[in-house]
């Protein structure tokens, strides 16, 4: 194959391809590929279910941990909620139905919102993963360092605290001296 021959392969091969990308360069959006996975429904919303994870194996830590925060926050104010119902004083059997069970059902219905939002929403899902990807770049501190570190920032938290006594001590003399306090 001579330089024309393949210049005009190449060509073809450009033309071919051209109108596939002419959307793209319009301000078209680009094509999408076809839905894959679990069938579930929810009305044309990707075809995941509810409770279906988002990119399951990625970011586990990040959003494990991110979970367990959001349960200790929503058991504290479930908790909270349950010392305020405690002293409705009803009927006996609506006040041991009212006092756990409104708590237990705000605690369920949050859990199961930071649940979704956590592990199956997309854009929340995708920024958790980036966050774990982002935290395995750090270079983390040896613990000799830290400790070593921690020394440093107590002894100067100590010194500096010293040299602020001493001054206070000198101007609390040196008002006295001069008659602007009276102790």
């Amino acid at each position: 194959m001579n330089r024309s021959e393949s210049s005009a392969v190449v060509t073809e091969e450009a033309q071919r391809s051209s109108p596939r990308e002419t959307p793209r360069a319009s301000g078209g959006s680009p094509p999408r590929p076809p839905e894959t996975g679990g069938g579930g429904g929810g009305g044309g919303g990707g075809g995941r279910r509810f409770f279906e994870s988002y990119k399951r194996e990625q970011g586990k830590s990040v959003r494990v941990g991110s979970f367990c925060g959001a349960l200790a926050l929503i058991g504290w104010g479930a908790m909270f909620l349950y010392d305020r119902l405690a002293i409705y004083e009803g009927d006996e059997a609506w006040r041991l139905l009212i006092t756990p069970g409104i708590p237990l059902l705000v605690f369920t219905l949050f859990a199961a919102a930071a649940w979704w939002v956590i592990f199956a929403h997309r854009s929340t899902g995708d920024f958790m993963i980036a966050t774990e990807g982002e935290m395995k770049k750090v270079s983390w501190s040896s613990k000799k360092e830290i400790i070593g570190s921690t020394k440093v920032v107590i002894v100067f938290t100590f010194l500096l605290a010293l040299i602020i006594f001493v001054v206070d001590v000198a101007f609390q003399a040196l008002f006295t001296w001069i008659g602007v306090l009276r102790t």
